[in-house]
């Protein structure tokens, strides 16, 4: 993908990248934690995705935001875009080779992300 020469740059790989995202979810309690492995799947719009959900739009936005800062701070990365943080109903933070989806409950049910990707490796994250 085309962040590899950013991860490259800033000596991260997507692994410690992904572990940054998910401990940044953690840290504002964010629950139901799935990263999904769509490096051989044909077509993929990128390696992984990462999908959580808060219980509030407050804790959505809060997510994503802390998601954002720590990333930046901690890997010297900025996000390539972050979209829906005025609903916060679902709001993405792009990373090329890594897309994460902060959903609310019931939004993520009725998208259903996770089954369209059904053929991708997963590995679920306990709540904390």
């Amino acid at each position: 993908m085309q962040n590899n020469s950013v991860l490259q740059s800033n000596n991260i790989s997507t692994d410690s990248l992904s572990e940054v995202i998910i401990d940044s979810i953690q840290d504002i309690k964010g629950k139901n934690i799935l990263k999904l492995d769509l490096r051989h799947i044909d077509d993929a719009p990128t390696d992984f995705f990462i999908i959580c959900e808060g219980d509030s739009v407050t804790q959505v936005n809060a997510i994503a935001g802390n998601i954002s800062r720590r990333v930046k701070d901690e890997c010297g990365i900025r996000h390539s875009r972050l979209e829906g943080m005025a609903n916060a109903k679902w709001v993405l933070v792009d990373y090329f080779d890594i897309v994460v989806h902060v959903f609310y409950p019931e939004t993520r049910k009725y998208y259903e992300l996770e089954d369209l990707w059904l053929d991708a490796k997963s590995t679920e994250y306990q709540n904390l």
